[in-house]
């Protein structure tokens, strides 16, 4: 499902008016109509509740109008609340307020009160908390600054009410672009949109405030949206089951890949066998663990499928040094690669000095596909540029702190805007770059993203993201490309921990819990 910006959708709407011919008052006509089909299906006994419109003058209160005329022909009780003088209105939503009022005429009751100032508002309250179901059509997708004066107060006094919103476009006062309340926000129970799903919809706390999310054609032609060049889509379980081959009957464990991993330390060799653990578990033919000598005979304990390799512990200045990788066994790591199709690494590695210059150095010179995760990613925040000295592609999977070092921002700027800075990211490095979080982000190195709606609040858990490495690094050993492993790991990930969560409830499971989930969500995600 493809997702627009604010400017995209107003830049469509511009082109279908004037290039193709279909006029603005007929796309929203189309639009409020859609809308209250999805309402009457929302409300089944709207008959039966009194409803107030709270509208705006500009477009969005158009279609309110819209919405308002219709409800009045199916005899539904509704009134109009302007937020403005009738005299401000101009253009279609003029055009359509005035139908209305023929109709008010028509059934002999004035229906549309004017709000155009606090005092008003003040006198009109009582009134509009006197309806059980209210339809918001005050600000629209081109709010770009914070709601304020008795807009502010009309949203906030919907907010505190226990009846439903149900909201035209977008929940007003809801930023179309990054899904953030613009001062305040209207916390809708559903939203009827138009065309496509906006950003702001889908990334939270946007998600929260749409509510039930319905897209209603208006009649854009495909011509036109099809020469934006969209960009940004939420993937879906249609998306990830093409990303897998059948598997012929005449194979055997070479056919599905050989996983290098690289990771461990001491106090850390459970993130190195919960990686390796998931990557056999999502299907991958064989995996080798490298880790540091002296941890071998305990990693051989915490891992049956997949085979250990002991690694060189050289150059240990003291005896504190010991279960760390170095880069003296590099040569060795190389070595290994050779017949292997992809590497893992990162989970649990530490970020010893000597282990930064291993991990900066398999960057550069790994022949096969890489995951950079955790500690590999730490070990190169002072300089991110070595990922555009590598030979091979690579998949970056950092968290938002992590990210925020890669960066040189803080956490809460990363989480303010994650999806312009993964996909800056990931175009300056050539990297897919993999933001984990509520509502992971996928962004490629050509501008294209993914927002992955699957996973909850339980992989709020240690481990759960050396799972996910396990799994994505998984899929590349077994061919899969980087954008495929990326958006496939991160649904599937997801998907298991959503699985969980009916099962054993949303606290409680634990990173190895969702690797035995892995082989059923891939299952369902093929069905």
């Amino acid at each position: 499902m493809y997702l627009v910006t604010a400017s995209q959708m107003q830049h469509m709407d511009k082109q279908t008016i004037e290039s193709f011919g279909i006029p603005g008052i007929v796309l929203m006509e189309n639009a409020g109509r859609g809308a209250v089909n999805f309402l009457i299906k929302k409300y089944p006994d709207l008959k039966n509740k009194k409803t107030a419109v709270i509208a705006g003058r500009g477009n969005n209160g158009g279609d309110g109008f819209v919405m308002a005329r219709y409800l009045l022909e199916k005899n539904v009780d509704v009134t109009v609340f302007l937020l403005s003088r009738i005299s401000n209105v101009t253009g279609d939503a003029k055009a359509n307020l005035e139908l209305f009022q023929k109709l008010c005429k028509q059934y002999g009751r004035n229906r549309i009160m004017e709000i155009p100032d606090v005092d008003a508002f003040e006198e009109h309250k009582p009134w509009i908390l006197s309806h059980p179901l209210f339809i918001d059509a005050i600000l629209g997708t081109g709010l770009n600054s914070d709601v304020q004066g008795f807009f502010k107060d009309a949203i906030d006094l919907l907010n505190s009410c226990a009846c439903p919103v149900f909201s035209v476009d977008i929940p007003s006062g809801l930023n179309s672009d990054t899904g953030q309340p613009m001062g305040t926000a209207i916390k809708a129970a559903a939203t009827a949109t138009f065309a496509f799903a906006k950003v702001g919809h889908v990334l939270y706390p946007g998600n929260i405030h749409t509510g039930e999310l319905e897209i209603i054609d208006i009649g854009i032609p495909r011509l036109i949206s099809d020469t934006e060049n969209l960009s940004l889509s939420v993937l879906e379980k249609k998306d990830i089951a093409a990303k897998f081959s059948p598997r012929e009957f005449n194979t055997h464990k070479g056919s599905f890949g050989h996983l290098l991993v690289i990771a461990g330390s001491e106090g850390k060799t459970g993130a190195a066998a919960l990686c390796s653990n998931a990557a056999m578990r999502c299907g991958t033919g064989k995996v080798t663990l490298g880790i540091a000598k002296s941890l071998n005979p305990i990693l051989e304990t915490m891992v049956i499928e997949p085979m250990t390799y002991p690694l060189p512990e050289k150059n240990r200045v003291s005896e504190k040094d010991k279960g760390y990788l170095s880069d003296s066994c590099l040569d060795e790591i190389l070595a290994l690669l050779k017949d292997k199709q992809a590497m893992a690494i990162g989970p649990g590695l530490g970020t010893h000095k000597s282990t930064q210059s291993l991990v900066k150095q398999l960057i550069e010179k790994s022949p096969v596909p890489m995951v950079i995760d955790a500690d590999a990613i730490n070990c190169i925040v002072d300089d991110p540029g070595i990922l555009n000295k590598k030979q091979a592609p690579a998949i970056l999977t950092p968290h938002p702190g992590e990210m925020a070092r890669l960066c040189n921002k803080t956490t809460g700027q990363i989480q303010a805007n994650r999806i312009t800075i993964a996909s800056g990211f990931a175009a300056e490095h050539d990297v897919t770059l993999v933001l984990k979080g509520a509502q992971t982000i996928i962004a490629l190195p050509d501008g294209r993203s993914f927002i992955c709606p699957t996973g909850n609040p339980g992989l709020a858990s240690g481990g759960t993201g050396d799972v996910l490495t396990g799994i994505i690094s998984g899929f590349c050993a077994q061919g899969f490309s980087m954008e495929d492993a990326g958006c496939a790991g991160v649904y599937i990930h997801g998907m298991s921990a959503d699985i969980l969560s009916d099962k054993m409830g949303r606290v409680g499971f634990i990173a190895s819990d969702l690797i035995q989930q892995i082989p059923e969500s891939i299952h369902i995600c093929l069905q």
